[in-house]
């Protein structure tokens, strides 16, 4: 591994930034705290700073040179709404808020080379520090292009990463092509008569239907859509009735379904709605089926991923092929903006954890996790050999 030295000479400091985030998380749109110590940070290096794009997103710009290329780096700042199971010193201090994703650590990171950058300036042209709000499910990316980031912060290429359980530790991964799913809710109400337990003939049992449109939802992955097309439907939440003895009027759940195709979307949408419809009207129901697309499918530029591979190479091992997988990312708001590229930083099994850490697995979501910080380093070089390479 050839991590940059000015960057591997900052990792206490980098350390110990990233341990006090992760203490102290912030969920979407309430990171003040955060982007506060961000726009000091890059201030005291002599960036440019622009706060409040998309409520509490932070912009950052170095220009040195007479190059006119530009190129985005991009971090994301939200913690998740959950508890910590961890409880070594820097766990979580703020209930019901989490650094479960490893935000705390990409922030971190792309401190670190904006740092090394500042300093150094072995570019020529303008650089773009994004620390984005909300990637959790609330569009923080989204909300920051609607509030001007393209407009005022025109980039050429943008470039971000993730770190990634299970992936060797300090290794990258990255493809052309599809990289990550889109994101798609569904929410599906069903309305019929209540009665008695003991007397469903009397009712319209809306428990029953939904059930049933249930089962017949997974024969659209099995039956409807091409097999070669990958995509995952979830049913993750159903409620309905208070009590064992009393057939409720209304039934609700609501999932995700994750494609890497638009077209195979429609298809199964449109899949859902008959199904949803007829399957109400066969037991005297009615239903309503919300069917939202969150994020799109995120799609790296050839070249762009082509770029990010080989500066990553210079600083570790790199998988240029990986296969996609079905999480989502809003990072693919700006792919579909400009050619961009998005990477996989290796987080391996969790041995890297303090003492302290829960009975779970360490990966994404789960209360055990924690970011390991040796990939600081790792994803700085990264960053800084993206923009040393390609602004010349």
């Amino acid at each position: 591994m050839n991590i940059l030295p000015e960057i591997a000479a900052h990792f206490e400091e980098d350390r110990a930034l990233r341990r006090d985030l992760h203490a102290h998380p912030e969920i979407a749109y309430e990171e003040t705290r955060t982007a506060g110590i961000i726009a000091e940070k890059l201030r005291s290096w002599g960036i440019e700073v622009h706060e409040g794009i998309g409520k509490t997103g932070v912009v950052g710009v170095l220009r040195n040179g007479s190059g006119t290329g530009r190129i985005g780096l991009r971090a994301d700042m939200d913690a998740l709404p959950m508890t910590e199971a961890n409880t070594f010193a820097h766990a979580s201090a703020n209930p019901g808020a989490f650094h479960g994703c490893g935000h705390d650590g990409h922030v971190a990171t792309l401190l670190a080379a904006a740092r090394y950058l500042a300093s150094t300036r072995r570019f020529s042209g303008t650089v773009i520090f994004v620390f984005q709000p909300a990637e959790e499910s609330r569009g923080g990316c989204s909300a920051m292009i609607a509030d001007g980031l393209l407009e005022k912060f025109p980039a050429d290429r943008y470039f971000g990463f993730h770190n990634w359980p299970g992936v060797p530790s300090g290794t990258a991964a990255t493809r052309p092509g599809a990289l990550m799913a889109s994101s798609n809710r569904f929410r599906i109400r069903m309305r019929g008569k209540g009665s008695h337990g003991a007397m469903p003939h009397l009712g319209q049992d809306p428990v029953f239907t939904l059930i049933q449109t249930a089962q017949a939802l997974q024969g659209i992955i099995t039956r409807n859509k091409n097999p070669l097309d990958a995509s995952v439907m979830s049913i993750c939440h159903i409620t309905a009735g208070t009590t064992d003895n009393v057939t409720p009027s209304e039934a609700f759940m609501e999932g995700t379904l994750r494609t890497f195709d638009n077209a195979v979307t429609d298809l199964i949408e449109e899949r859902m709605r008959r199904i949803v419809e007829c399957t109400a009207a066969a037991w005297n129901n009615t239903a309503e089926l919300e069917f939202t697309r969150q994020y799109p499918v995120l799609k790296n530029d050839p070249e762009a991923a082509r770029l990010a591979a080989e500066a990553a190479r210079e600083i570790t091992d790199v998988n240029a092929d990986c296969d996609p997988v079905m999480p989502s990312e809003d990072f693919s708001f700006l792919a579909n903006a400009a050619p961009s590229a998005f990477m996989f930083l290796g987080a391996g099994d969790g041995s890297h954890r303090d003492p302290g850490h829960g009975d779970g697995p360490c990966a994404l979501h789960n209360p055990s996790y924690d970011f390991d910080d040796n990939l600081i380093p790792v994803g700085a070089s990264i960053f800084a050999r993206i923009v040393e390479r390609n602004l010349v």
